[in-house]
């Protein structure tokens, strides 16, 4: 394991701290509610843009002891996060809605408004493990690999929105240069059900409009745990 230092915990709490403070100032929690409930497809654009590409950078800064160079391409990382964004945002719809029905369509009594009582109950998280597991199981993994296409052909253009738009795009290519085996063995068989799940079934616990912005923090936590993970020969 890597030694952490003063600059790794630096570049760990930064962002995270600036987002905490929307929840303790008054006028700027109102204004992100506010926000948030009027355009949340464009804040959701915003915290993934910010927040995940964020993560990206601390992993990289922690794992090579150096930030990144041009070539990582932090303006394209953020503009595909925050296209992710929304996608995942309309997932959070989707299937916060579509795995309580599936459960009401199994047992009549089971409650449909479960995620937006007060409180916790083993209904509720029942009800939150279900999105969960159906979301990850159907939605994450297709996400997943988008991501994982789009980062090798941004690494393929140099990093640059200039390179974007004149290198070629060969779908067939990009899918070849997938390391199936890490995408398969650790992504999909480990991160989902030992990770993703698990954080997500308490994600549906909290508040919806509070939802997103946990999302797109757990994203920089996971990448902050890849960033510390052994490396074997």
């Amino acid at each position: 394991m890597k030694k952490t230092t003063l600059n790794d915990i630096f570049v760990i709490l930064f962002i995270p701290v600036i987002f905490s403070i929307f929840g303790f100032i008054p006028f700027l929690y109102a204004f992100y509610k506010n926000f948030n409930t009027y355009h949340p497809y464009i804040m959701s654009f915003i915290k993934f843009a910010i927040l995940a590409t964020y993560g990206e950078i601390a992993a990289y800064r922690i794992s090579n002891k150096r930030y990144p160079d041009k070539s990582f391409g932090i303006l394209p990382k953020m503009m595909v996060w925050g296209i992710l964004g929304i996608f995942i945002k309309a997932a959070f719809v989707i299937f916060s809605k579509g795995a309580i029905a599936l459960l009401v369509s199994i047992n009549k009594d089971f409650p449909a408004n479960i995620l937006a009582t007060k409180g916790i109950s083993l209904l509720k998280i029942f009800g939150s493990f279900t999105v969960s597991l159906t979301m990850n199981l159907i939605f994450a993994p297709v996400m997943m690999l988008t991501h994982k296409i789009t980062d090798l052909y941004i690494n393929k253009a140099g990093g640059t929105f200039k390179g974007i738009f004149q290198t070629k795009f060969k779908f067939t290519e990009l899918l070849t240069n997938v390391d199936w085996k890490n995408f398969g063995g650790f992504v999909l068989c480990k991160t989902i059900p030992f990770f993703w799940i698990p954080a997500h079934t308490i994600t549906f616990l909290l508040v919806e409009s509070y939802q997103i912005l946990f999302a797109a923090l757990l994203s920089v936590a996971l990448g902050l745990f890849l960033a510390y993970k052994p490396v074997k020969k």
